[in-house]
């Protein structure tokens, strides 16, 4: 019983952290930490112990997982030279250099005051601990201050490969105390590791994407999908193979994720992200809370160290400096150089000031305090290398996460724009709706009722113009044809609610037949809440879009920027005719002002059908994207 409460009250712990994290606006991760280390001076607090097997193979592959189906194969592959320069050069980079100051302080100087000496292996080992940034930290606060997508993905893409890299290394090291490896050897265990790890994520995401287009069922294939990583985890981990673990959990997480759309279902795509997002809520803020209760323990060893308190200080000092500002001395430089020598990577170089975020956001996590516990418990001054990874641990996620929203203030890094987003997603969707009356033509036969195809393609239609709404608002507040149906369905879903609660409190219907009323009902007003959240906010700049989806047209191309408009106090026919609109387009043929197809009388479209002028521009303020009607093409 005393292990079940104290479960329940880690994740209440969690939880609550989590929750107070979000309402006073910091980022979970490191209110979590604080609190852990305040818990482990509590005297009803259990001694807590992270085991490394535990964190290496029951932690690391979710979250890993987690993540990589999230991550676009596309944006990673795109981005692949930076990721790499991260996840493998900035690692070992880390590793020499914190390596050798390890060395030089626990080494050269402890022996010059008659204390046993830390051999470099040794220090090698604590600088490929503490080498690689958490796979959590960064992006949630990336995420949390709004960086570019961009930088984001560098980020991720970072976090995900570099763990593997820091075991290749340690492992290396802790092989260097019984025979001295060669550059060679060396070498030749990273490409195995690699190689290996990549191999084995492509058979395995073979036979679970073979396996997962057979369940349609969305329990048993949430039930596959949670045990890939482990599967994924085990299978490069065996003694026989001997590759990189967490190289087959990223390359297993990236394909299923791409391949997702194709070989599941709908309904077995929404559970599997809903499993996964709690899955990983939970994890990942239960690994902080655990980071910081390790504290008082590992404080309380630090006690029986020989060395003098001055060399523990001034070399936990020193590697923590060193673990900062070797980020930016490797990232700004090798960047520079790979665009001379390489030319500049797609879709063009990152700015100077998202090289500063990039090289400060460098928070360690869980896999440097897992690691330290697997260096041999005969290690020189092992009971100090733990607490330098301790400190380093929370140093980097108190120091650098603290500081990094103020830095990406301070350097004005422009986030994603909503209304861009909004202004591409209606892009695509519209795109999407006409290829769906294009398939209902080819389909459709004179013996289907006319009713159900005017169905069909008002639905399409709505989802359509329901993005196109979310764009620039006039200065009153005028409802939108989306917004009435939200609350007027929202309403009747109420009372259709309220009648199946009413025919079950009655029992005169079997309850499963009520679940499955009532699940119909769930699903629609989640969709609707999904909407209702989707608020384009404020923009920093003029709407317009930085790619048009599938290139430009000839239309767009030989189209004026803009034209003086007819009526620049509205549309001209809802004007004359006493109408209202939603947002008004200006036809840059002609100069014409029309409402949008959103609005009831859908001016501009009509004025385009009767004129066959080819493109209109956006009238509302702070909006420069044009449309094509006749290739329906954003520009």
């Amino acid at each position: 019983m005393h292990i079940a409460i104290e479960v329940v009250a880690l994740v209440a712990v969690v939880a609550a952290g989590a929750a107070l994290a979000r309402r006073i606006g910091i980022s979970a991760p490191l209110l979590l930490v604080v609190l852990g280390i305040a818990a482990s001076y509590l005297p009803f607090v259990p001694r807590v112990e992270l085991e490394p097997e535990v964190v290496l193979v029951g932690f690391l592959p979710p979250l890993l997982y987690s993540a990589a189906i999230k991550t676009s194969l596309v944006d990673f592959t795109t981005h692949r030279r930076s990721i790499g320069q991260l996840s493998v050069g900035l690692v070992a980079f880390t590793a020499l250099g914190v390596g050798v100051v390890t060395w030089w302080l626990l080494g050269r100087v402890a022996e010059s005051i008659g204390q046993e000496p830390l051999p470099f292996w040794a220090a090698f080992a604590i600088g490929a601990v503490v080498a690689p940034p958490d796979a959590v930290a960064a992006t949630a606060i990336a995420r949390r201050v709004g960086l570019p997508r961009r930088v984001v993905t560098i980020l991720e893409g970072e976090s995900l490969l570099n763990d593997a890299t820091a075991l290749v290394c340690l492992r290396t090291a802790i092989a260097a105390a019984v025979v001295a490896p060669t550059v060679l050897h060396v070498g030749l265990d990273f490409l195995r590791a690699a190689g290996g790890g990549v191999l084995v994520g492509v058979v395995v995401t073979f036979v679970l994407a073979k396996m997962r287009r057979r369940f349609t069922d969305p329990v048993l294939d949430t039930t596959l999908s949670l045990t890939a990583p482990f599967v994924a985890y085990i299978a490069a981990e065996n003694h026989y193979v001997h590759a990189s673990g967490v190289v087959a959990v990223v390359v297993t997480g990236l394909l299923l994720g791409h391949k997702a759309p194709i070989i599941q279902s709908a309904k077995s795509r929404v559970s599997e992200r809903t499993n996964w997002r709690t899955f990983q809520f939970l994890l990942e803020n239960t690994v902080f809370l655990l980071i910081g209760l390790q504290t008082r323990w590992i404080l309380d060893d630090l006690t029986e160290s020989p060395l003098p308190t001055w060399l523990i200080a001034t070399t936990t000092l020193a590697v923590f400096v060193a673990v900062v500002l070797l980020r930016p001395i490797w990232v700004i430089p090798t960047t520079l150089l790979s665009r001379r020598f390489l030319g500049p990577s797609r879709p063009g170089p990152v700015s100077r000031r998202a090289l500063i975020v990039v090289s400060w956001a460098g928070m360690r996590g869980v896999v440097t305090l897992a690691a330290v516990f697997t260096l041999p418990e005969d290690t020189p001054h092992r009971e100090v290398l733990v607490f330098i990874a301790l400190a380093v641990t929370a140093g980097t996620l108190l120091v650098q996460g603290s500081t990094l929203p103020w830095l990406v203030r301070r350097l004005r890094l422009p986030g994603p724009d909503p209304a861009e987003d909004a202004l591409q997603e209606a892009a695509v969707l519209q795109g999407a709706h006409r290829a769906a009356i294009e398939k209902l033509d080819e389909i459709a036969t004179p013996s289907d009722p006319p009713a159900v195809l005017d169905i069909l393609r008002q639905r399409g239609e709505a989802r359509a113009q329901a993005a196109w709404e979310r764009l620039g608002r006039p200065e009153t507040e005028y409802e939108t044809p989306s917004e009435a149906y939200r609350r007027l369905r929202i309403a009747m879903l109420e009372a259709e609610r309220a009648h199946i609660l009413k025919v079950r409190d009655a029992g005169m219907v079997a309850d499963e037949v009520l679940q499955r009323a009532q699940n119909a009902l769930d699903i629609e007003e989640s969709i609707l809440d999904r909407d209702e959240d989707d608020d384009v906010g404020g923009r920093s700049e003029d709407l317009r879009p930085k790619v048009s989806p599938g290139g430009a047209c000839e239309h767009l191309e030989q189209a004026p920027v803009v034209v003086a408009p007819n009526t620049p106090d509205g549309c001209e026919e809802c004007l004359a005719e006493g109408g209202s609109w939603v947002h008004l387009r200006l036809c840059l043929g002609c100069g014409h002002v029309g409402c949008c197809d959103s609005s009831v009388m859908k001016h501009a479209s009509k004025h385009h059908h009767q004129t066959k002028h080819a493109v209109m521009r956006s009238f509302e303020p702070g909006e420069t994207w044009r449309w094509c009607f006749l290739d329906e093409k954003l520009g």
